[in-house]
């Protein structure tokens, strides 16, 4: 039975997880850094790579020890090699590097990315490929064509801000605290998503991209003009972020008439509502909608040792050298042509 550890230390979770070949979440440990980065209303980058330097040997041995294993007992080391903060990235893959070369064990270099784009699979045994996927997290926003592992093509991307992103700034506007994201839902389920006319970029274009830049920066000025309850402006934040995404998605879908499965990953996923929203777009276009649960959706182990599962069962596999580099950006495909009006984000 193949089994492999994940390390994931790309933002402010330091996880480390081991996952068998039977989709298995054998041992998992989550470290949240949410009191460090609170003063802050957002992820201070040197607090999180110091926290992960702290955290992660432990973890590592208490994972192991969970198990009742070692890791002479794991047939690879999976770690995100990007994209992400690039001192948190680095903690961890440094750590996996010193792990493989003392146990002689294969190294798995990560895309944190697609970590998330194949954990629905590690949730779901019946979920094959391809399938649409839609991404969304704090730091990406962007719809793929998942044909199978480490194939990729990008149908959509962001020409700003991610969607959680936009989620977390609005937070840090309306005082709701942090972790942004989880806030503005909540206060979203006390106010009215009519009661405060915002706008829906991009909705009506041609083209399947996002833009939430403009959608942030109304929602500031809806504040500052003292007119409406933070309640209305969290709920009708929520709601104009839905349309875009469900409209943006609608176009991109037109491209894929032969895939039956749309899937959703990321932090975002773990919104109720756009989960929602989501599962009536499958309905409506007949397709299988699927998501993983919760746990799996914001940044974990699990899904870093499960897409190094997906790897090592590769025929074409081979280990990640130990020189190998972290990369603070890392595109799921490398070929996809550049977004009109986009920054480097895209």
């Amino acid at each position: 039975m193949t089994l492999v550890l994940g390390i994931e230390s790309s933002c402010d979770e330091t996880a480390a997880a081991l996952v068998d070949g039977d989709r298995r979440i054998v041992a998992q440990r989550i470290a949240s850094q949410d009191a460090e980065h609170a003063p802050y209303g957002g992820v201070v980058p040197e607090i999180a790579a110091r926290a992960h330097a702290e955290r992660l040997a432990p973890m590592i041995e208490g994972v192991l020890a969970d198990a009742g294993i070692t890791l002479a007992d794991c047939d690879a080391i999976a770690a995100t090699a990007g994209p992400g903060l690039i001192g948190g990235v680095m903690v961890g893959l440094v750590s996996a590097k010193a792990l493989a070369m003392a146990s002689d064990t294969p190294l798995i270099a990560i895309n944190h990315l697609e970590g998330h784009a194949l954990s629905p699979r590690l949730a779901d045994a019946s979920i094959g490929f391809p399938y649409v996927l839609l991404l969304a997290s704090g730091g990406h926003c962007q719809i793929l064509r998942v044909d199978g592992v480490g194939r990729y093509k990008r149908l959509a991307t962001t020409i700003d801000d991610a969607l959680g992103e936009a989620f977390d700034k609005t937070a840090k506007i309306l005082g709701l605290g942090f972790p942004g994201g989880p806030a503005v839902e909540r206060k979203a389920m006390e106010g009215d998503p009519s009661a405060v006319p915002l706008p829906r970029p991009m909705v009506g274009s041609g083209e399947p991209h996002f833009s939430f830049a403009g959608l942030k920066s109304a929602v500031l000025r809806a504040h500052e003009s003292g007119q409406f309850e933070i309640a209305d402006i969290a709920a009708s934040f929520q709601q104009a972020a839905v349309d875009c995404v469900i409209d943006r998605l609608r176009v991109a879908l037109a491209e894929t008439d032969d895939i039956d499965t749309l899937v959703v990953a990321g932090g975002v996923a773990a919104n109720a509502t756009v989960r929602a929203a989501l599962e009536q777009v499958a309905a409506d276009h007949g397709m299988r909608f699927a998501a993983p649960p919760p746990k799996l959706c914001t940044d974990n182990a699990a899904m870093i040792a499960w897409a190094g599962v997906e790897r090592l069962a590769l025929p074409e596999f081979s280990p990640a050298p130990l020189d190998i580099s972290a990369r603070p950006r890392w595109p799921l495909d490398p070929d996809a042509a550049p977004v009109r009006g986009a920054g480097v984000k895209a």
